[in-house]
């Protein structure tokens, strides 16, 4: 992972409390107040969701040096938003609305029409349903379960999987309802589960 903290290191000032100790919106309050003059409180943030970060980009866009590239513009739009952030959602959810955004940004301006390669495990699968998955090892790998699946679910399992959100998180990042989110959700891993529970490769 290369992906770098965005930091003005002429701006870090000395703080008498440990950002290690506050949750994520605590911090996002203090650098609601705080910034541009103290960074602490967004590099704790930025810390914590670097990797992550990184690796949802990577798996949208399918190469390390974009993901790169859309992490940095992500850590900017976060370290220059955070004046605007009033706490309506968790932290997580808004981070992740911004990657979401700059990920789309990235395919439209590339023209790529790839999404997520490897996000889908076979853990998810099992919590989905008690019946018997079928293994990845045996279909050849993960590119292979993912091409069945619509630009839209693919998307959902991203966030799903990669990021760990919450149905309702995923829903607010992309604008739909609760019980759309969960039916497409559901229903992408029942396709999958009955393309591949065949025998069926093609």
């Amino acid at each position: 992972m290369s992906a770098r903290l965005v930091l003005n290191k002429t701006t870090t000032a000395p703080s008498r409390y440990d950002p290690r100790s506050l949750s994520d919106e605590e911090l996002a309050m203090r650098a609601h107040d705080e910034l541009f003059h103290i960074t602490r409180a967004y590099e704790e943030l930025m810390r914590r969701y670097q990797r992550t970060l990184f690796n949802v980009c990577a798996r949208y866009l399918g190469n390390e040096r974009d993901a790169d590239d859309v992490c940095q513009e992500v850590m900017l739009k976060v370290l220059y938003g955070l004046k605007n952030f009033e706490g309506k959602s968790k932290f997580k959810t808004w981070l992740y609305s911004i990657t979401y955004n700059e990920c789309i940004t990235q395919y439209r301006k590339e023209r790529r029409k790839r999404r997520l390669i490897d996000a889908l495990s076979l853990d998810p699968i099992e919590e989905a349903s008690e019946e018997k998955s079928p293994k990845i090892e045996d279909k050849g790998g993960l590119d292979r379960w993912l091409v069945h699946v619509n630009p839209i679910d693919r998307e959902i399992l991203v966030l799903r999987f990669v990021a760990e959100l919450e149905f309702q998180e995923i829903a607010d990042i992309m604008h739909m309802g609760l019980s759309a989110t969960k039916m497409r959700y559901k229903r992408a891993l029942d396709r999958l589960r009955d393309k591949f529970s065949d025998g069926s490769e093609t």
